[in-house]
């Protein structure tokens, strides 16, 4: 029997090397690191290349991505920037982790839960919104849809974006309240001039998407995006985050970094490694802010992490592969990772079993376990919690995508002996299902 983990950090040698040579550099909190780590993620964003040269043109890619302790600080950031506020609704879809819903809560805005498409997008079978919901749930207070780019298989955002566009005569922008943030808040409203679309692509990096016949990775598609680099994702600080946005007409992308840090280090105006210069310790605090900046140490693993994020990506691919044959041999529904114009970062790996309840998908993961494959449900729609009202009844889709699905163990410590072996006790333990 052989032991096959669900999602275990893959960590070389480089990351290690690097993580010990940031311990014995002095500096282990925002600094040196953290800032090369933001410039060669814009880079990456911008050009799909992992190895891309940014310092030799750093100012270049300054000031374009925020490197922060997760990507629910991030995603809360990108909608405080954007003004979200008590009063404003915030459309996500009821098929997500709590963290797209919880960062709009934190800002006080209603969560306006939309439900998904029947048996998920008809391309992908991912659990995406249906979009003739989304746009029956605008309202004059709808301020964000919030998309989720789930397993890292990417909405269709032109359908979305052409759903904001057609709904902007609800849209009003908010007035300015005289502070420095709420003043840049509404310069950044009246310039989108509609309803801002926000990413929560946390399973997403290095996917992309043709866009009006252009190639955009995750983190230039929507108005703003948050990523997570947390320990299971493909990309790791072990924990982490970034926020990025596309550039807004009138809005200095230094302006808009400047207010992330301060949103990120108490309000702060300067950060420990600019005190450090001669005659530099004076600061101010602009505003009774938060405190969820990245630190050199995490970013020391991104910078090794990206080094190698082509391959690991790469080797993901590989794995899906193999699954899809095994599945469709067996009849089994999963994610379309990879489509004509769209190219999966191949997160995760959803199945859905066929004429299965939810005990006995429940049975289904014991018995796997019991051969030593861990599995694991990627998600139980949000109404069904206690935070959120444990009602899912107006969100069907939602809960018959949840109620047999399966997401099989995908990560770049898999050997191809593991897939079929993963594969093989599918296999036997679907077999027997009608014993249970």
């Amino acid at each position: 029997m052989r032991t096959i983990p669900f999602s275990p950090p893959d960590i070389s040698e480089a990351e290690i090397a690097e993580v010990t040579e940031t311990l014995r550099s002095g500096w282990i909190t925002t600094g040196p690191r953290t800032k090369l780590l933001e410039r060669r993620l814009a880079a990456y964003i911008e050009t799909g290349d992992n190895l891309y040269p940014t310092e030799e043109k750093p100012e270049r890619w300054n000031n374009k991505v925020v490197c922060l302790n997760s990507a629910t600080a991030a995603e809360e950031l990108n909608l405080r920037v954007l003004g979200i506020k008590p009063g404003d609704e915030v459309i996500i879809p009821a098929y997500t982790y709590t963290a797209t819903a919880s960062a709009a809560i934190h800002c006080g805005a209603k969560v306006v839960f939309v439900d998904i498409q029947k048996d998920g997008d008809t391309s992908t079978k991912a659990p995406v919104m249906d979009y003739v919901k989304l746009e029956q749930a605008i309202t004059q207070k709808t301020k964000a849809i919030i998309t989720v780019d789930l397993g890292g298989i990417v909405c269709d955002y032109e359908k979305i974006f052409s759903i904001a566009e057609h709904k902007k005569n609800l849209f009003t922008a908010v007035e300015s309240d005289g502070t420095p943030l709420g003043d840049l808040s509404s310069r950044i409203q009246n310039a989108i001039g509609r309803i801002a679309v926000v990413a929560d692509s946390a399973h997403a990096l290095g996917a992309s998407r043709v866009i009006n016949g252009e190639k955009k990775f995750c983190g230039a598609i929507a108005d703003f995006t948050s990523f997570s680099f947390h320990a299971v994702k493909n990309f790791t600080t072990a924990e982490g985050g970034a926020s990025t946005w596309k550039k807004i007409e009138g809005i200095e992308d230094e302006e808009l970094y400047h207010f992330y840090q301060l949103l990120s280090l108490h309000g702060q105006n300067k950060d420990a490694l600019s005190k450090m210069k001669s005659d530099s310790w004076e600061y101010d605090i602009i505003g009774p802010w938060y405190k969820c900046n990245m630190t050199d140490i995490t970013a020391a693993i991104g910078l090794r992490q990206l080094d190698r994020y082509a391959g690991l990506i790469s080797r993901r691919a590989e794995i899906i592969t193999m699954y899809d044959a095994a599945c469709d041999e067996l009849g089994v529904s999963h994610m379309v990772h990879h489509i004509g114009e769209m190219d999966s970062s191949n997160h995760l790996y959803l199945i859905r079993v066929p004429g299965i309840d939810i005990e006995e998908r429940s049975k289904i993961i014991t018995k796997l376990a019991e051969a030593g494959v861990s599995t694991n449900v990627h998600y139980k729609p949000l109404p069904m919690m206690t935070a959120y009202g444990q009602d899912c009844s107006a969100y069907s889709n939602a809960y018959d995508y949840y109620h047999n699905l399966i997401t099989l163990p995908l990560h770049t410590l898999l050997s191809n002996e593991d897939v079929e072996y993963v594969y093989g006790e599918l296999k036997r333990v679907i077999s027997i299902t009608e014993s249970f």
